[in-house]
């Protein structure tokens, strides 16, 4: 059973302390009490979106466990509220918490575009694709207001530049117009995250995600038109949807996924605080084993920060998991393959048209 304490329509349950900062923010019970008595709210659970003004855009990725060189996020933070995010330690640079302001306090850069644009027109800029999502969805749901994404696909069209898009929203079929121009050029990949084909678990891992159905139907229909799609099923949480794998990577190629990917859970920074005042409150029944079970994927502790090792986990556990993508690769992926994205065009398309000499 769930908690009575639980906070509906958000992942994390409390706002963890800013590693950064030197005071701590605290609830204390008697003010709580307060506000239960005079009827009043101990805090607004509302989204906020807040405008940042970056210089640049387009990262690097240093990581050699991440498949991307260049990534680039059109917002910092995220209303879908996943538990397990590893960017919710990146709000703490802002002076946020990991926690609830992760998902209440949405930073919002709408000079994404023109940043883009100057980025991928500077004369020693050389083709690569650039990853839309490197960090926290491009399709969250303040896309749908700002259509800051939509507008940096424009750009990536006109300069005929590559770029692949990592989301769990549906949202991303409002865009399929550009998409298939996009692909037409062979200039475009998308990455589908898929964690779990039980709604229950889903709204509860992922509270204001896209449903399963909505995100089958997305690879569905970007798959008939010929859009590459890879499924992202990740992380893998033993205890919760580990056993999962194989009907997932069954049903995800049914729909026209090409390839797919996971991880291991692993509970960096906050995160680890983070998930395990959810778990307690969420699934008080079975929150011991499965912690219990993540440690076992990370020699003892819930997180392992060496490169190589710390998405895909060691030990018996993480071996099933493993032995379970293969067999999944085997049965239900065997004659497919995920196209390369072209590199060829960009060149001749910086100043927005072809060169005629």
């Amino acid at each position: 059973m769930e908690s009575k304490e639980f906070l509906k329509g958000r992942g994390a349950q409390q706002n963890t302390p800013n590693k950064f900062l030197k005071h701590v923010y605290e609830m204390r019970e008697d003010f709580l009490e307060f506000c239960r008595v005079e009827g009043e709210e101990a805090e607004n659970n509302k989204t906020q979106y807040i405008p940042i003004f970056p210089k640049t855009i387009v990262n690097k990725v240093d990581s050699p466990d991440v498949g991307m060189m260049y990534s680039m996020n059109p917002y910092k933070g995220c209303e879908h509220g996943c538990i397990y995010c590893y960017a919710r330690n990146a709000h703490e640079y802002w002076g946020y918490s990991a926690g609830l302001d992760f998902e209440r306090k949405i930073l919002v850069k709408k000079a994404a575009p023109e940043l883009l644009e100057a980025k991928i027109k500077h004369k020693n800029w050389k083709a690569e694709t650039i990853v839309l999502s490197g960090n926290t969805d491009c399709y969250l749901p303040a896309e749908q207001k700002f259509e800051i994404t939509r507008k940096c696909l424009e750009v990536f069209l006109k300069y005929r530049h590559p770029v692949g898009i990592i989301t769990k929203n549906s949202l991303i079929l409002r865009d399929l117009d550009i998409l298939k121009e996009l692909n037409a050029h062979q200039l475009v990949g998308v990455n589908i995250s898929i964690t779990s084909l039980s709604e229950k678990t889903r709204r509860k891992l992922e509270p204001r995600t896209a449903s399963l159905q909505k995100r089958l139907q997305a690879i569905q229909v970007l798959s008939e038109n010929n859009i590459p799609v890879n499924a992202m099923l990740a992380p893998m949480i033993p205890g919760i949807n580990s056993h999962e794998l194989l009907n997932l990577a069954k049903t995800v190629s049914e729909h026209g996924a090409l390839s797919f990917g996971f991880t291991v859970v692993r509970l960096n920074g906050a995160i680890g605080q983070i998930f395990t005042d959810w778990i307690k409150k969420a699934m008080p029944e079975r929150a011991e084993k499965v912690l219990h079970l993540i440690q076992d994927c990370h020699g003892g502790t819930i997180n392992d920060s060496r490169f190589g090792v710390r998405s895909r986990g060691e030990g018996k556990i993480a071996s099933q998991i493993h032995d379970m993508a293969k067999l999944a690769k085997q049965l239900y992926f065997k004659d497919k393959k995920f196209p390369s994205l072209n590199y060829g065009l960009h060149e001749q398309h910086k100043n927005g048209q072809m060169r005629l000499f």
